[in-house]
């Protein structure tokens, strides 16, 4: 199916889009109020974040849908849009964006997109593939009821059908995942989601993402006090580190006493409750030369924490 035919496929958008929002919303309003911080699939992204993501989404579809442009609207709905009362400001958005959508899609006329004209049923077509893939993001986050609306499955992955290679080459969507074998686990997995995604899943992502930052204190935050690290030497079993002051030691002095000391995730995935993490470390020497290694984490969850971690280096 080319392009413009997945664009024209399917039914009417706007049914597609009020049902994608109400779920939207049941998810957003649900979020209680000391799970703002909690990861979610998306690896950079708190539940604030995801939050504030698709808020600003909603708030520029009254906007677009009304003939404006990006230019336009310039750099008001940059930063955060939540403010003090983040759930009223996820159904005020949603709100809005469906009265505007109701309102404006009939027309069946076009919008100025960041890459230029779309057609209105396509952009709303957009938006309900994000309404419903992000609310799964935000349920699962949250421990909420995760199964999706099967009709509303079945219209996005028509959709997608077209556009996947799309995204995915232009970095809207992540590398496809395994999928169990169901439509809505087929569907996540296009997406680029793990349908069996928990919060041990959240917690490894932070702590793959702390390390790369070389923040100390966001590490052991994601680490239990009982915590165990095994080093990578010296030769042949490594040095065996116990307890989170220990453990704390350590990274200080890895990413105060190296030079120039950089982590790169180069794959990650959580397995029960085992996490592996591929990496690459590079530093620069006193002499200015640059130096790398690269190796394999196991590591042991409990709770979303890392409760062990044990380093394999090649070489």
């Amino acid at each position: 199916m080319t392009t413009t035919e997945a664009r024209q496929a399917g039914p009417d958008p706007g049914e597609a889009y009020r049902r994608s929002v109400h779920w939207w919303v049941q998810q957003a309003s649900g979020v209680a109020d000391d799970q703002w911080d909690l990861p979610t699939p998306c690896a950079d992204w708190t539940v604030r974040d995801l939050v504030n993501h698709v808020v600003g989404e909603d708030l520029w579809t009254a906007p677009l849908m009304r003939g404006r442009t990006i230019a336009d609207v310039g750099s008001r709905l940059a930063g955060d849009l939540l403010g003090e009362d983040p759930r009223g400001a996820a159904v005020s958005a949603a709100t809005e964006a469906v009265g505007v959508v109701d309102e404006t899609l009939p027309a069946h006329g076009t919008v100025q997109l960041s890459y230029g004209e779309e057609s209105m049923d396509e952009y709303v077509r957009q938006l309900v593939a994000d309404h419903l893939v992000h609310g799964w993001d935000l349920a699962v986050a949250t421990g909420r009821e995760r199964d999706l609306d099967p009709g509303l499955v079945a219209d996005v992955a028509a959709w997608f059908d077209g556009m996947e290679d799309a995204y995915r080459s232009g970095g809207a969507v992540g590398a496809r995942m395994p999928s169990a074998g169901d439509p809505q686990s087929d569907l996540l997995a296009r997406f680029g989601r793990d349908a069996s995604w928990g919060p041990d899943h959240g917690g490894f992502a932070a702590f793959v993402a702390a390390f790369g930052r070389g923040d100390v204190d966001a590490i052991m935050a994601l680490m239990t006090d009982d915590c165990v690290f095994e080093a990578t030497g010296p030769a042949p079993d490594g040095i065996r580190h116990v307890g989170a002051a220990d453990v704390r030691s350590v990274w200080e002095s890895l990413f105060t006493e190296t030079g120039s000391p950089a982590f790169t995730a180069e794959e990650s995935f959580v397995a029960g409750d085992r996490g592996v993490l591929r990496w690459r470390f590079d530093w620069v020497a006193p002499d200015g030369s640059p130096g790398h290694v690269r190796g394999v984490d196991v590591v042991r969850l409990r709770a979303g924490k890392v409760c062990e971690k044990l380093s394999y280096v090649k070489g």
